[in-house]
Order: structure tokens, then C-alpha cells, then sequence
């Protein structure tokens, strides 16, 4: 029997994945893994997996904007954790989505990125999402599918939280 595929979600892998963890919690522990390279004034090249993702900055913070900077990385990761949660869980609902965009925005004081302020945060004082959601669905699913992705985001749980970094020169 061929797999059902909602909003281009193989369902049924999904759900494999989904009890091989109840089943067994240990097959939910996953490790991720990134490494950044120095190109070259700000410029930066991530390689994750077979992907390779290139930062820099723009003109007015001394980069050659050749690419996305690494705050609007964060926000672009965000604004993709969440597209995937409402199409995978969508799908394992049965919910068709028409259209799907996250508008994202981030506040960040530079005062505390170039260190001239101890008062001032070096990252993000705020993210706001915006999400234009239109599926085949009730307001009320819509609403409950809302809320479940937003409490399931890896991402979104990555950025509300406090979490322990460990970064040593070698």
C-alpha cells in the first residue's frame, strides 16, 4: 500500500518515526552538528551535512553582504522549524494547507554586539513571527494545530529558553 502524502508529507514515515520513539524514548535522542569555517573578513561558510550555508554581513556592519547575517540565520531557522511543524502536523492530521508564510522580525541593539554597553544584550531583545496559515481547515483546528507547533518548535524552544553552552578555544 503506497503511502499517504499530505502537503508533500510522507504520513506514514512520520508515524513510523513517531512510535519508534514512544516505543522506545532513547530512539528520540539526536545529536546535531554544524561547522563554520573563516573565509575571509566576515565572511562565513557553515557546513551541515552535505549543505553548505555562507554568512556575512551587510555594507553598514562592515561585511560585503554577500549573504544573510548570522541574527537574520536565527530568525530564518525559526520562521523553518515553524513552517515544517504546521505541515508535518497538518499532515498527520489530515489538514491540507493552501499557503504558508512566516513573516519575521528581530530587535537587536548593537550596543551590546560591539561592546559598548555591559547593559545591553548582545543578541535579540525580541522575535516576532507572523504567520499566514491557510489550510483546509476549521478556525478551531487552526487554532489548536497554532498551538500545538508552537509548543513542539525545537527552535522556538532553543530561543525562549535558557540553555548551557560550552565554547572552548582549542
Amino acid at each position: 500500500m503506497a503511502s499517504q502524502v499530505v502537503n508533500g508529507v510522507p504520513v506514514q514515515n512520520v508515524r513510523t518515526l513517531v512510535s519508534a520513539v514512544q516505543d522506545d524514548p532513547a530512539n528520540g535522542a539526536t545529536k546535531w552538528s554544524a561547522t563554520t569555517t573563516w573565509k575571509g573578513g566576515f565572511n562565513c561558510e557553515s557546513k551541515i551535512r552535505d549543505h553548505t550555508i555562507h554568512m556575512n554581513e551587510p555594507d553598514a556592519l562592515g561585511g560585503t553582504d554577500t549573504a544573510p547575517n548570522m541574527v537574520e540565520t536565527v530568525l530564518a531557522a525559526y520562521g523553518s522549524c515553524l513552517t515544517v511543524g504546521y505541515t508535518m502536523n497538518a499532515a498527520l492530521r489530515g489538514i491540507e494547507i493552501r499557503s504558508l508564510e512566516v513573516k519575521l522580525d528581530g530587535d537587536l541593539d548593537l550596543q551590546g554586539f560591539l561592546g559598548l554597553s555591559d547593559d545591553v544584550p548582545a543578541g535579540f531583545s525580541s522575535v516576532s513571527a507572523i504567520v499566514h496559515l491557510d489550510a483546509d481547515a476549521t478556525p478551531e483546528q487552526i487554532e489548536e494545530l497554532h498551538q500545538h507547533v508552537l509548543k513542539t518548535s525545537p527552535v522556538g524552544c532553543i530561543l525562549s529558553r535558557p540553555l548551557s553552552i560550552t565554547t572552548e578555544l582549542a
